[in-house]
């Protein structure tokens, strides 16, 4: 049959508004985008688009920059954690060998595609179900502004864990032998980011960041594809050595829009791939029943190694989905004749119906946590990791959320009328507290990870001060406060008038105007004067 898009001159045009249309309506529906522009790549191959150069250039260019953005983030120590390399390994094996067992199962129901799957073809099917979806959650996780809490840290850290295994699945299945010249380059790299970080420090806030950050992460996809390494660790290498650098989050930041655009083209590729039949809708429904096993068996290993219950569900909710990697060694099997092709349409309509309900699913995460807490918290281990959040609230009766010139101050005037426990983010300013005596704690205030680590609901605490100098970090630690059980004596500070009815509809008791109280504080200390000036006061 006649393409539908034979006579059309401007294809590129026509993917473009198709995806922006179908994202628009998975807006609408309460979906992220990335599931419609799945959808809308479904839609155009049923009406006979094929995915021409631009797209699969701009797929590739999305996925080095998404990998690149995701290196700037990340702090290779945490990866080193037991509770991410241990769950997410483990997690792999368990994992592989229970769908390995249901695929065979379906087989022996003679369930059309399951039949022709040999043990080979089950462990690979198997293999790339295991991953998670990092493009998926690392744009969920910017969203809900979660990347760098507790379980968005844990998600990311199984996630590269899991994207270095598939590193070495496709090296070996192309047969290719890293080339001598790899372990020059890696040795010239690691001594040379010091160099890197001056030349970012330079290019200054405007296009020269932004052809710094392009070329870092073009360049170093190119580099280590020269050296028979695989392109995309080499985007993710040359992020993670700018990582420590002060300017990485603004260059994250400005690469952002970029990112987001090329990444239009990967979802629109996994569509155009083909179409699927009946037999791979129901394989599809069927596969998709192992989603609640993959997230179980996360939260059990998580929690298994030290991660407290709350961190620990919301990361198994973040990683149930399969991936877009599944769809790499897929698509390497099938080119290889290791897997028959209908299992590429298969997996990659599978991978989209995980996004579409991973994302009902994370959208009630918190209520998940919630309507099951009691039974969650009996799995939590009674030894927490070393990265986890553990504040002792034992005689303490006043908590100070931010310690810059109003907290101080109200730490100074209370200190030998209350027992007072200090929150604050910064870790220099921590830091330099606690040494000066203060009872101080970093972390963020206004993140769930610090409020779901207090047993604040059964406290002695009576006062809660929230002096944080943004106005939304003191209203969300207020609406985290109340859902956490706290029901005592919330104050805040603010600096506007129009301030206080968002404060006192957050859970917030009492508000303190800076400026007001600034100036009648000015004005009774003239007075003050004044009297003592006339009564002739020394």
């Amino acid at each position: 049959m006649e393409s539908f898009f034979s006579s059309l001159d401007y294809r590129d045009p026509v993917w473009i508004i198709t995806a922006f249309a179908f994202g628009y309506l998975g807006r609408l529906a309460g979906l992220p985008p990335l599931v419609g522009f799945l959808v809308a790549g479904f839609i155009l191959n049923y009406l006979g688009a094929e995915g021409g150069d631009f797209l699969y250039e701009m797929a590739d260019l999305g996925i080095t920059l998404l990998l690149f953005t995701i290196g700037l983030k990340l702090k290779v120590r945490e990866l080193a954690q037991k509770e991410v390399w241990a769950s997410g390994l483990i997690h792999m094996a368990i994992f592989s060998a229970i769908t390995v067992a249901f695929l065979y199962l379906l087989g022996r129901f003679n369930i059309p595609l399951f039949t022709e799957l040999s043990w080979a073809n089950r462990l690979i099917v198997a293999f790339a179900l295991s991953f998670s979806s990092t493009v998926f959650v690392v744009k969920s996780l910017e969203a809900e502004g979660q990347f760098l809490s507790r379980f968005g840290q844990l998600a990311v850290g199984v996630l590269i864990l899991q994207d270095l295994v598939a590193v070495v699945y496709l090296g070996i299945s192309e047969a290719k032998i890293p080339s001598i010249w790899a372990t020059l380059l890696l040795a010239i790299i690691y001594f040379g980011r010091g160099y890197l970080g001056k030349i970012l420090e330079r290019a200054g806030h405007g296009e020269l960041q932004i052809l710094f950050g392009l070329g870092m992460a073009m360049g170093g996809a190119a580099l280590f594809e020269a050296v028979d390494l695989k392109a995309d660790l080499g985007a993710l290498v040359f992020g993670i050595l700018l990582a420590g650098h002060p300017k990485a989050g603004e260059l994250s930041r400005t690469l952002f829009s970029l990112k987001e655009l090329f990444l239009l083209g990967f979802f629109l590729s996994i569509g155009i791939a083909g179409l699927p039949t009946a037999a791979t809708l129901l394989a599809v429904g069927l596969i998709c029943l192992l989603l609640p096993i993959k997230s179980g068996l996360f939260f059990l290993l998580l929690s298994r190694f030290g991660v407290r219950s709350y961190p620990a569900s919301k990361s198994s909710l973040a990683l149930t989905n399969f991936s877009e990697f599944g769809l790499i060694v897929a698509s390497v099997a099938v080119a290889m004749g290791w897997l028959p092709a209908a299992w590429l349409v298969t997996i990659a309509l599978t991978v989209a119906v995980s996004f579409a309900a991973s994302s009902v699913i994370n959208g009630y995460s918190e209520r998940i946590f919630d309507h099951y807490r009691s039974t969650l918290l009996r799995f939590q281990s009674p030894t927490p990791a070393r990265a986890e959040i553990h504040v002792d609230l034992a005689g303490i009766d006043t908590l100070i959320c931010g310690m810059g010139r109003v907290g101080r101050g109200a730490y100074k005037h209370l200190e030998t009328q209350h027992r007072i426990l200090a929150v604050d983010i910064d870790d220099s300013l921590s830091t330099r507290k606690y040494k000066s005596g203060l009872n101080i704690v970093r972390a963020n205030m206004a993140g769930t990870d610090f409020w779901s680590s207090l047993d604040i609901a059964n406290s002695e605490v009576s006062w809660v001060l929230l002096t944080a100098p943004n106005l939304q970090t003191n209203i969300n630690a207020a609406r985290l406060a109340r859902r956490w059980g706290y029901t005592g004596f919330i104050s805040a500070a603010a600096k506007y008038p129009d301030e206080a009815d968002k404060l006192l509809e957050s859970g917030v008791d009492a508000i303190f105007n800076i400026y007001e109280e600034a100036g009648a504080g000015l004005a009774m200390s003239g007075q003050a004067w004044l009297s003592r000036e006339n009564d002739g006061t020394p």
